[in-house]
């Protein structure tokens, strides 16, 4: 799970409204009548962008809002509990990245027991016509609404037909070797550790956040200090070395390595954290909310048979962690916003 820097949060511009099934909370009157872009949209990835430049591009011909209906928590989360979705965006990046986008409004829908019992015919005349008043409504082909997914396609087509509002289905986006782009494919990356391939993906550096804890301070004393995050226990990321851009919560950004695992060399039986050594930085950052992109995978975690064996290869990562980054370009324009832009 990632979230978005806080002042990049505050760049998006964009507003969040929650809503839950219970009543019907309707949009403020100037953002009524958009066209609507529906789903999950977990990572904003270059497959969404698809249905979103083209909610952006109807919006901008009617004059309209561009509004997007999410649903929070991510309804696999809500059916299994027990073992939630390792989100790629949590709610709040995601809404930042729909507004450095373009969007002017993200509606997250509590997806709660009320909602998922709601019949298919409910969603559209509580949610997309009381609610939202879609002028029009811009999803994927395979997007499936209401109890029991009893809504498809062609039923949304036929109440658009009946209530006046477009729709519009996105055929799904695949890369350059002709495979569908999805959250599924980025997270199977990330659990190989091949986070330039989920970047390729994305069309950004994948990216973790945390509040950076206090650990048992050893890399100060080795000369390698790291600001230590705690994250959940879903995070599907392999354990490993990679190379990083950290960002502080004021937006200052520092090149670096990062290790995510369970410090096989000095604390074998530790909960799994993400330590990154920050280059040319000195300071206190505990109780700082910060940021972590990840541009290259070094190598996997290993026990080292001394802490001088340990030292001699944090030294070979960092200059390899050093040169990678030297030589990295933007990927997209959100990319430039998120890892490359200083404040």
């Amino acid at each position: 799970m990632t979230t978005m820097p806080s002042d990049f949060a505050a760049q998006s511009a964009i507003l969040r409204l929650s809503c839950s099934a219970g009543g019907v909370e309707t949009l403020p009157v100037h953002l009524r009548g958009g066209v609507v872009a529906i789903g999950n949209f977990d990572g904003v990835h270059r497959g969404h962008q698809a249905v979103l430049e083209e909610t952006l591009k109807r919006a901008k011909a009617r004059g309209c809002p561009a509004v997007l209906l999410t649903f929070e928590p991510h309804p696999r989360s809500f059916f299994h509990p027990a073992q939630p979705v390792d989100r790629l965006t949590d709610a709040q990046e995601k809404a930042a990245l729909l507004g450095l986008l373009g969007f002017d409004v993200v509606v997250e829908q509590v997806f709660d027991a009320n909602f998922s019992g709601l019949s298919a015919q409910a969603f559209i005349d509580q949610v997309l016509i009381e609610r939202l008043g879609a002028s029009e409504v811009i999803t994927g082909v395979d997007f499936h609404f209401g109890k029991k997914r009893q809504g498809n396609p062609e039923f949304l087509k036929s109440a658009g037909e009946k209530h006046g509002f477009g729709v519009t289905l996105i055929e799904p986006f695949t890369d350059e070797g002709g495979e569908v782009v999805s959250s599924s494919r980025i997270r199977a990356y990330l659990e190989q550790g091949d986070v330039s391939a989920a970047a390729g993906l994305l069309g950004y550096r994948y990216t973790l956040a945390s509040t950076v804890i206090k650990g048992k301070q050893l890399g100060r004393t080795l000369g390698f200090p790291t600001a230590n995050m705690a994250l959940p226990e879903q995070t599907s990321l392999k354990h490993g070395i990679y190379a990083v851009r950290f960002r502080r919560a004021d937006g200052t950004l520092y090149d670096g390595v990062a290790s995510f695992g369970r410090r096989p060399t000095v604390d074998s039986d530790g909960c799994a954290l993400l330590e990154t050594f920050v280059f040319d930085f000195s300071g206190d950052l505990y109780g700082e909310f910060c940021s972590v992109s990840f541009f290259a995978y070094l190598r996997g975690e290993e026990k080292f048979d001394s802490l001088d064996a340990l030292m001699v290869q944090m030294r070979q990562d960092e200059a390899e962690a050093r040169a990678i980054l030297s030589a990295v370009q933007p990927l997209s324009l959100l990319d430039s916003y998120l890892t490359f832009s200083q404040g």
